[in-house]
């Protein structure tokens, strides 16, 4: 069986769920608490030096870390993955572009408004991140504004990627309310066939 070790509160831990949950695997989660350095264990280091979750444990021993990365892994051979090789590169687009543009200014606000005492530092960071993180919610907006999901083959790896933390935008400071097509669309996947909410294992 498969061992994901992961936090509940982690987004980017949600997608591995996701993931495995929609492609029926069979796994068990070790819950690390990352607010109280869990993951910076020796026994943690030596499966993912990074020291981040989700990382995951295979059968035989090997590791695989980085949510993106297991989200490739287990959509290969799926309709979660185009077979297309444009389409499957614009999957990639819209995952790389979440982890450089979307995640580290709406992902990260959320972790500094619900786990960081609000220093006059932390406000600033916050207020740093604003503009950034409503250009990132702006650039879906205007794609989903025409397109039922993000790639034109459907329902795909990148939704889920991109869904982890945009639906809870607001936790971060983000309102979601001046973009209806967000809205939509989160909908849209969260009736999608075998989708499990973020707080679910």
């Amino acid at each position: 069986m498969l061992t994901l070790y992961d936090d509940p509160i982690s987004g980017n831990g949600y997608k591995a769920r996701l993931i495995l949950r929609l492609t029926g695997q069979a796994f068990r989660v070790v819950a690390l608490d990352i607010m109280k350095s869990q993951t910076r264990t020796p026994e943690f280091l030596a499966i993912n030096p990074n020291g981040k979750i989700p990382a995951l444990v295979f059968e035989d021993g090997r590791a695989l870390s980085e949510s993106n990365a297991i989200l490739f892994h287990f959509a290969e051979g799926t309709d979660y993955l185009p077979a297309d090789p444009f389409a499957r590169a614009q999957v990639m687009q819209w995952m790389f572009w979440e982890q450089y543009n979307h995640e580290p200014n709406i992902a990260t606000s959320r972790f500094l408004i619900q786990h960081r005492e609000l220093t006059d530092e932390v406000k600033a960071t916050l207020e740093a991140k604003k503009a950034p993180g409503e250009a990132a919610l702006g650039l879906m907006e205007s794609r989903l504004a025409s397109a039922d999901f993000l790639v034109d083959s459907g329902f795909s790896i990148a939704d889920i990627s991109l869904y982890a933390y945009t639906h809870v935008a607001e936790e971060g400071g983000f309102s979601l309310e001046p973009y209806p097509a967000i809205r939509a669309w989160i909908k849209r996947v969260e009736f999608v066939p075998g989708f499990m909410a973020m707080g679910m294992a």
